[in-house]
């Protein structure tokens, strides 16, 4: 009899969690066919772009087409019908509904047109983008950044939202950097993303002042690469990565340093903006025997090839 009655209270307890089971199970795909619905009424994702902005912030936003909305009288245009959701660096997530700008695409939190008030703004301009909550500018120089090719896990974006790149995490950046080599009253400002001295080490390369900058020349008529080096050199247009670029190279020496540099300079940017390979190395013949290896060119160059094409310029 005590038998028959534990096994009866195992089977019932066995039932009870089969039932449970299930009803959990029909929960979870009840919200997954609501979630469906919600995204499907969203449209189709046109983009996934993600803003580093000014201040360490950060947003990433999905932009979607939005579903149809009809005309308000015949003949006339339809209205915005695009949605965007976005997710801050400060944790909260929302969906704003596009709305009518006259440049650029504006999502908010209401539609005045339609009566509604608005506490949240989101504009995007090209690469850029910025917030305005209870028109107060919350998320400001917000510059579009590059998808990572795999191993340029640091950002960073210009203090004045003129461009955002990409670097290895291990490099240092000095966002005071000024170049300094052309000479008095010509000094050049810019940020400069120096290798690690890991790199460096057991090689003849100079782990100091190896690395890649971003330069910027105010008020330059021609932006041109040879207004970045001394002396002045013949300057060639390349493109590379379908960017065009004005390009210049040269090289020095000096007790048995060897300096090279590259300068690719981006035409028609105001001011000038520039990306400059910095390289400095011993002259290997100068070590004994098996002390030093020399550096690996063709993989720096190919990492600050990387950097360079990560750099994205705002409007």
């Amino acid at each position: 009899m005590v038998g028959y009655f534990i096994n009866n209270l195992i089977v019932r307890y066995l039932i009870t969690i089969i039932l449970v089971l299930a009803y959990l199970y029909m929960v979870n795909w009840y919200f997954q066919r609501l979630e469906m619905l919600y995204n499907n009424n969203l449209g189709n994702i046109i983009a996934q772009v993600s803003y580093l902005c000014s201040g360490g912030k950060a947003i990433n936003a999905t932009y979607y087409s939005g579903a149809p909305i009809p005309a308000p009288k015949p003949g006339e245009p339809p209205s915005p019908n695009g949605v965007v959701k976005i997710a801050l660096s400060d944790g909260r997530q929302l969906t704003l509904h596009q709305t009518l700008s006259a440049d650029g695409a504006r999502y908010s939190n209401g539609n005045p047109s339609t009566g509604g008030s608005e506490s949240f703004v989101f504009w995007s301009v090209g690469n850029s983008a910025f917030i305005n909550e209870n028109d107060k500018e919350t998320y400001s120089g917000c510059v579009a950044l590059a998808k990572n090719p795999g191993d340029l896990l640091g950002a960073y974006v210009d203090a004045s939202g003129t461009f955002s790149i990409r670097y290895p995490s291990n490099y240092s950046v000095n966002p005071s950097y000024v170049y300094q080599e052309l000479g008095p009253g010509k000094d050049i400002d810019g940020v400069k993303f120096t290798i690690p001295e890991s790199m460096a080490t057991g090689t003849n390369l100079s782990g100091f002042d190896t690395g890649v900058s971003v330069e910027k020349i105010p008020n330059a008529q021609d932006c041109n690469a040879k207004l970045f080096l001394y002396p002045e050199v013949a300057s060639s247009n390349i493109t590379d990565n379908g960017v065009d670029y004005s390009f210049a190279s040269s090289t020095g020496a000096g007790a048995g340093n060897r300096y090279e540099e590259e300068v690719w300079a981006i035409p028609n940017t105001n001011p000038c903006i520039a990306v400059r390979y910095f390289i400095h190395y011993m002259a290997i013949e100068n070590y004994p025997p098996k002390v030093v290896s020399n550096f690996n060119r063709d993989a720096l160059l190919k990492q600050f090839d990387q950097i360079r094409q990560s750099l994205v310029l705002a409007p």
